[in-house]
């Protein structure tokens, strides 16, 4: 696919920890789909040689990027290094892509069409069309639950807030601010999404197919959906509580 010429420069941005077995494949799986994007890698020191791989591949390939980060700090401050790469280089799109193949590079285009009349894209798996595949039954439900959990909270109408493949435009994360942005795990996505919404851009979800890793093993943990819980707790009671002071006020 050829990018649109209104998006401009694409980077695509990859996440690693202990991605050895997979950053290759699907790094090579995205310069094939949409061989315009650049693509940066942000590895956070990891022990199996997942970073010098990256570096190997930049060598080869002007187009693959690699930040090396110092310590494993969290999906979230890893997007966020990620982000402020790309707008300090005048990069147009960034887009949010799983080093494990979970992400289907061959469904990007859908997602840089879509953002041509959006100002975020969401890759989402529980829209009409969208999917998930080899996902055990305990994750799909602490999934559609959390989905759930957040609507009811947050009172917005995405269906799968929590997804993590997704396109922005620059200007978007400009606007939201990233500077207050500091979930570190998947309750990442959730705040983004929030923070665009609020700021009143068109976000839009489209159907993607979400497959469940082969090598390596899920950082998912208690923890990150703790945190997710707690933050969406909070933010929910804190929007009610200021539209009741602003109620009283009228």
């Amino acid at each position: 696919m050829d990018i649109p010429a209104a998006l401009g420069r694409v980077l695509v941005i990859i996440p690693t920890y202990n991605e050895r077995d997979n950053v290759e494949k699907i790094v090579g799986r995205v310069r094939a789909a949409v061989p315009a994007v650049d693509v940066l890698v942000v590895d956070d020191n990891s022990p199996d040689g997942t970073g010098e791989l990256a570096d190997a591949m930049a060598a080869a390939d002007s187009q693959v990027k690699v930040m090396h980060r110092t310590a494993k700090d969290g999906l979230g401050a890893a997007y966020i290094a990620g982000f402020r790469w790309a707008l300090e280089r005048g990069y147009d799109v960034m887009v949010e892509m799983d080093a494990d193949g979970s992400h289907q590079p061959e469904e990007l285009p859908r997602l840089l069409t879509a953002l041509q009349d959006a100002d975020l894209v969401i890759g989402a798996r529980y829209v009409s069309g969208g999917k998930t595949e080899n996902w055990p039954l305990s994750r799909q439900l602490i999934s559609r639950g959390g989905n759930t959990y957040v609507r009811l909270m947050l009172g917005t109408p995405l269906r799968d807030a929590t997804a993590g493949y997704r396109a922005f435009r620059a200007a978007t994360l400009e606007k939201i601010g990233l500077d207050g942005v500091n979930s570190r795990g998947y309750c990442f996505q959730i705040d983004l999404a929030r923070r665009a919404l609020r700021q009143g851009l068109r976000v839009v979800e489209v159907p993607v197919t979400f497959v469940e890793r082969v090598h390596g093993t899920s950082k998912m943990s208690r923890d990150i959906v703790a945190e997710a819980m707690l933050n969406v707790t909070r933010w929910g009671v804190s929007d009610r509580m200021a539209r009741l002071r602003g109620g009283r006020r009228r």
